[in-house]
């Protein structure tokens, strides 16, 4: 943990863990990340969860990127198809049941393949051959970092980015990530300055740089980026020969324009097709399935699909989950459907969001994409540093009862920027929240 980290963690009321010299160095390593005013805002959501009958003072979750606003399609899907889900064929059930090769489910690499095209609108094909399924986005960034990088070898970042980006790309590999600042100046567009920047800076420190790696949709922002952003980055880590991983998990979640452009539609662009660009997704966010466990990598490089597909023996998807899954992505009315209802739903709840903000006087990023929104709080903060930030969520979780996510967790450079979810409740708990959010701005505005 750097400097930064132990100090937010001081003020938050945190500790670092002692060393217990009978355990592994890994084992008793501050290096996951947990603690940090992110994951201690869902703790405090745990011991106290809102409840409107049982426990209607209790804190509401706003900190979880869950997309529970479709899941009724899913649901509807899985009744009028019982037999994805109940497996009475004896010969299907030997199939499942045995050991299977790690490659994955070849009628499930293709439904997935299939799928991730339509959430681009099939400007690009994508090969089955390619995937390399893992259990959870999670374990498949982890795994590209093996493949990518050494220990104390470098990967640019733009920040903010993704908390947990902390524990997925450095916690076991050893990797270290570097950020490409971002500021509000430009709405947090990636530049090539910045790029350069951090690059340079890296070099200075005699720090190997192996690659960049953004979130597109980028979390927390809840915006996309340009083709032009892309093929930016694309030329510039193809002039410095190093990897350019894109995150692609929300990929399905872009509820308004402008509209998404994956990676994969500048390769086909280029006359020669790059082999240092990779693709991360999984079905959690988009298709809401979280728990289902499902990641991919999808790489350009034959060289680490091979090395991705002999790791993935230690994150495998369970047949059974591949089996169903390739079932509903298979069905293309199903697919073609969700895609259009999930985007309607995202796209309302996020106005309905957007509008409760501007009541409360309370300005925010313009979003097109994901399950958050970016939210400037900075006006009501006592001091415009960190203090002043971690002071202020403490009386949005402890007084307000909300649970969102501080801008420092981010690794957010300027103080007062929060991310606030609103796919995880329903629309009865949200209004509570918008309500209890405008309360405290008024009563906050006052006193300071």
């Amino acid at each position: 943990m750097n400097a930064r980290g132990e100090e937010k963690c001081r003020r938050v009321g945190l500790s670092k863990r002692k060393r217990n010299k009978n355990l592994s160095e890994k084992a008793t390593c501050s290096g996951h990340g947990e603690d940090s005013p992110y994951f201690a805002g869902w703790e405090e959501y745990r011991r106290n969860p809102y409840d409107p009958l049982h426990n209607p003072s209790g804190i509401i979750q706003m900190g979880l990127a869950e997309n529970r606003l479709s899941s009724g399609v899913v649901e509807e899907w899985l009744s009028n198809h019982p037999e994805a889900l109940m497996i009475s064929n004896r010969d299907l059930l030997k199939d499942l049941a045995l050991y299977q090769d790690y490659h994955g489910m070849p009628a499930f690499r293709t439904a997935l393949a299939n799928f991730m095209g339509a959430l681009g609108r099939n400007k690009v094909k994508f090969e089955a051959e390619r995937i390399v399924n893992t259990a959870g986005t999670t374990a498949a960034n982890e795994v590209l970092m093996f493949c990518l990088a050494d220990p104390g070898d470098v990967f640019l970042v733009p920040s903010p980015y993704y908390p947990g980006f902390d524990r997925d790309l450095r916690w076991r590999t050893g990797v270290e990530i570097v950020p490409i600042h971002c500021y509000s100046s430009n709405n947090f567009q990636i530049t090539k300055s910045a790029v350069k920047s951090a690059y340079k800076d890296s070099q200075n420190r005699n720090k190997n740089v192996r690659g960049i790696l953004i979130t597109n949709p980028c979390n927390p922002l809840g915006t996309t980026s340009s083709a032009k952003t892309l093929k930016m980055l694309l030329d510039f880590t193809q002039k410095k020969k190093i990897h350019l991983v894109c995150d692609e998990i929300y990929s399905g979640s872009v509820f308004s324009s402008p509209q998404f452009h994956s990676i994969a539609e500048i390769v086909t662009r280029e006359s020669s097709t790059p082999d240092n660009v990779h693709i991360v997704y999984g079905l959690s966010k988009d298709l809401g399935l979280p728990g289902f466990r499902v990641g991919a990598i999808y790489s350009y490089n034959n060289t680490v699909v091979t090395a991705a597909r002999r790791m993935s023996s230690f994150c495998m998807i369970s047949s059974q989950t591949q089996y169903l899954l390739s079932c509903m992505l298979s069905d293309s009315d199903f697919v073609e459907c969700y895609i259009a209802e999930n985007k309607k739903r995202l796209e309302e709840r996020h106005k309905l969001l957007v509008s409760g903000f501007a009541k409360a006087g309370i300005k925010h990023l313009n979003g097109n994409a994901g399950l958050f929104c970016w939210v400037n709080m900075s006006h009501l903060l006592t001091s415009n540093d960190l203090e002043g930030e971690l002071k202020l969520w403490k009386s949005i979780l402890y007084e307000t009862k909300l649970n969102i996510s501080p801008g420092s967790s981010f690794n957010c450079m300027e103080p007062g920027w929060f991310r606030v979810c609103f796919a995880e409740s329903n629309i009865t708990t949200m209004e509570v929240a918008l309500q209890r959010l405008q309360r405290f701005a008024e009563k906050y505005k006052a006193m300071y």
